[in-house]
């Protein structure tokens, strides 16, 4: 689908919703801090509507793959909506150290925010925190210990999925706050292999459900190859 210079890749596109693609790396907008943010590109996505589109659900930073927008307000609410009621099926991929000792299970820790002074904030598993539920299921392995998983998040927590598989064992690789030691090292170059695979509303009551898939990045083709991945998966 033809899209503007200088935007993300557009993977569905009406009269209420664009789905992109975004690239790792990238915040979604721009923090306390100000800097740079896929928002700024979202003027050239108007597509003849009177306002840029926004954002219906966050993405972390460094984390690619199917982001919604709402194209209006009315559409926002819409949208909104589905991702409160938890109707939206989002399912991520991603490459992780280890492996589950299941083939499909369940991740429920809860989790909580928690801040301080020297380290910032991060997300902990608290029995206190909020209900938090993963699904996932294991798509393949390499032989050098690396494992494919396919996630679906059934709740919507900051870093959930990044929490619950470092919680449980299987790190994502390059993960530079959950992850090994050698993905949180200060000169560590490996990409945080967590991408938002495909997305799935039903935004329309009489039709079937808008489903959009994103393509994995170069730069994480080599890894899911590994584990067995293939073009045509």
């Amino acid at each position: 689908m033809p899209h503007p210079p200088n935007s993300p890749d557009i993977l569905y596109r009406d009269g209420l919703i664009l789905i992109v693609d975004k690239p790792a790396g990238v915040a979604v907008h721009a923090g306390p801090a100000g800097g740079p943010s896929l928002e700024d590109c979202f003027d050239a996505l108007r597509f003849g509507l009177p306002k840029p589109p926004a954002l219906a659900h966050r993405l972390d930073r460094d984390t690619s793959g199917c982001l919604v927008l709402g194209r209006h307000t009315k559409a926002l609410r819409r949208v909104g909506k589905l991702f409160s009621d938890g109707r939206v099926r989002k399912t991520y991929w991603a490459v992780v150290r280890g492996m589950p000792p299941e083939k499909a299970g369940r991740i429920d820790f809860p989790l909580l925010k928690t801040s301080t002074k020297s380290g910032g904030w991060r997300m902990v598993v608290d029995k206190g925190g909020q209900e938090t539920i993963t699904d996932f299921r294991v798509r393949g392995l390499s032989e050098d210990g690396l494992c494919w998983l396919e996630l679906s998040p059934k709740t919507g927590r900051t870093h959930q999925i990044r929490v619950h598989c470092a919680q449980s064992g299987y790190p994502i690789l390059g993960d530079p706050w959950y992850g090994t030691p050698d993905d949180r090292a200060a000169d560590s170059d490996i990409q945080l292999h967590l991408h938002a695979r495909s997305v799935e509303l039903p935004l329309y009551p009489k039709k079937d459900p808008i489903r959009a898939e994103a393509p994995v990045p170069e730069t994480m083709r080599a890894a899911f190859q590994r584990c067995g991945w293939t073009d045509d998966q």
